[in-house]
């Protein structure tokens, strides 16, 4: 039974998922889904850690790319490499393949906007909400998308002396908001949930 958070991928050549046991291929050899699953979050928070301490400039959609190669560069060898297969989500489907070109294009350009952009924090806000959801929607690759496209958004915000978690383990709260904004769409949920979440320090 799928739940909530299942993608569905058109993968019937193999190229991500090992035939026989339906586990993602992986660095690691690791053949069971779940040891997979435990050994990619240590792998991951561990990289997390470090790009905070030394984040990755973000000006344009390649910076996406960086970082969700650098993230899970220790588990998949197609790490910041965009998908090759089609992928859906319970009635969403997402950006097309060979549309990608055009997509990257549009993040690129809602990239300058924001870091060029002379407002309040309410209406950065907006622009990074209107960014998170159209990197969601472009959901470049296989695995990984979130945790990418939550380190892309805080990288991003850095830029104009921002700094903002997406990855609160102490209020549910937050990755409940950032879930349902996501799956649903709705830019306004993921607007309240920025605007709530952004503090501004000082420009980088």
């Amino acid at each position: 039974m799928h739940n909530t958070y299942d993608y569905d991928y058109d993968d019937a050549d193999n190229v991500y998922k090992d035939a026989s046991t339906g586990v993602l291929k992986n660095l690691l050899e690791i053949s069971d889904s779940e040891q997979l699953l435990y050994a990619e979050s240590g792998f991951v928070t561990k990289r997390l850690r470090e790009l905070h301490e030394s984040p990755i400039k973000v000006l344009s959609s390649n910076e996406l790319l960086a970082i969700h190669h650098y993230l899970f560069q220790d588990v998949y060898a197609w790490a910041g490499k965009v998908r090759t297969v089609e992928l859906s989500k319970g009635a969403t489907t997402f950006f097309q393949t060979k549309r990608f070109s055009q997509g990257f294009l549009y993040i690129d350009n809602l990239v300058s906007a924001f870091l060029t952009a002379n407002i309040d924090i309410k209406g950065d806000s907006e622009m990074l909400a209107n960014i998170l959801d159209s990197v969601n929607y472009l959901h470049p690759f296989r695995e990984g998308n979130g945790r990418a496209q939550r380190e892309f958004i805080r990288s991003l915000a850095l830029q104009k002396g921002y700094t903002i978690d997406l990855n609160s383990f102490s209020d549910t709260s937050i990755m409940d908001d950032y879930m349902s904004g996501t799956i649903n769409g709705d830019v306004n949920q993921l607007t309240e949930l920025i605007s709530r979440l952004l503090v501004f320090t000082a420009p980088t």
